[in-house]
Formats: structure tokens, sequence, C-alpha cells
């Protein structure tokens, strides 16, 4: 039984039940007990259990976790408290500064973002140690597809941070007459320049939180 945040639990019922789900999860179990993989794996669904489906508010959608001991936890671009900042995060928080002016914490840890509404979504949520991009292609993507459709076709007023070639992708699943779609370069040191930095994402999905009524992100 999938261990996930009731209301998610509902709105993916329909997925945990088809074949490639549970060849998804005799493949990830069968990882997990053949050596060292990330998450631990009570983090797995950690996007969707600090996030409940009805409190989303905004989407971040990364591709792969981080694959070195100690940093994966189970939320896009998140690392443990204590741990160094991987660079993207780095460059994240350096355009949140120079967008609203405010101060960089030192901790990497988002859960305070999948707090507020900020689902922090990996489009693949498992991976072998130090082996970048290895669970892809084993059925986590249609999972998170199928996240990404519900959200886009059952709330209104969600903005989509859609950052690099990947994450862009999935903007077909999103109508941007009911949602704001929001791309941009990767915030990676390779692409950050190319467009993320200075894109104002911050600024204009709190404005658009604002302007439908809800609060914005303290980023």
């Amino acid at each position: 039984m999938v261990k996930i945040e009731e209301s998610w639990g509902r709105q993916l019922a329909a997925e945990f039940e088809q074949a490639y789900f549970q060849q998804l999860a005799a493949f990830v179990r069968q990882e997990y007990a053949a050596g060292p993989c990330y998450p631990p794996g009570s983090k797995i669904f950690n996007a969707f259990n600090t996030t409940p489906f009805d409190r989303v508010k905004v989407v971040i959608l990364g591709q792969d976790p981080y694959h070195e001991p100690g940093q994966a936890m189970g939320l896009s671009f998140s690392v443990p408290e204590g741990v160094q900042l991987p660079p993207s995060l780095r460059n994240i928080y350096a355009e949140i500064q120079q967008e609203l002016g405010t101060v960089s914490p030192a901790s990497g840890d988002l859960t305070r973002w999948a707090e507020q509404g900020v689902l922090l979504l990996n489009a693949t949520l498992t991976v072998r140690r130090g082996q970048a991009g290895s669970h892809q292609r084993h059925g986590w993507e249609t999972f998170t597809d199928a996240a990404i459709r519900i959200l886009a076709q059952q709330r209104d007023h969600l903005v989509f941070l859609l950052w690099g070639s990947y994450a862009a992708q999935k903007a077909q699943f999103i109508d941007p007459q009911r949602h704001l779609v929001l791309r941009s370069a990767h915030p990676s040191p390779l692409s950050a320049y190319r467009g993320f930095f200075g894109n104002h994402h911050f600024q204009l999905c709190n404005d658009y939180l604002t302007q439908h009524g809800l609060s914005p992100i303290l980023w």
C-alpha cells in the first residue's frame, strides 16, 4: 500500500491500480534492496505529503532527485538543514534576493515553501546513488504527469514554474487561460545566465496569487 497524503491518494487512486505503477513499484523495491537509493523510502512521496492537493498554489518542477548521500529529501531543489546549498538552489536564492530584496537563508530546506502550498515535484521520484537519471523511464514520469494533469484540470489559478526545456514540456498539460505558466532557462550554473536570472518569476507568481485573492508565498 502506497503511503501518500489522503487527498492525493484519492486523486491518484486510479494510477496506483495501473499495470505501469505495479511494475514501477516492483522496480523501486528491487533497486532499494540492491543498494543505496535516494531519497529515503519514507520521503519518496514527501512533496505530496507536505502539500495536500487542495492546498497547492504553485508547482515547481524538477527532473531528478539529488543522487549523493544526504541530499535528497523528496522535494525538488531542496536539501536537508545543514547540507551545503547545491548550485541550482544558490542561483534560485540569488534571483529571489535580486527580485524581492530579501536576505537568502542559510538553510536549503524548502519545507517552508511546501507548507505554504508550493508543490516541489520531481518528474522522477527516486534515483540510484551516484547515477543521475538512473530511475528515469521506469514509470515515474507517467505518474507525475498524471499529478500535473489532475491539478491543471481540477484546480484554478495555479502558478506553474517551468525551468529548463524538460520542465517546459509539461506546459502541454496546462491551460494558460486557467493558470499562470512561467517558463525560463534552468537555474543550473550551465544555463542560469541564459534567462533564469532576471526572469522575475517569484514576483510574478506572488502578483498573480494576490490578484486572485490568495496569499503570496513568503519566499
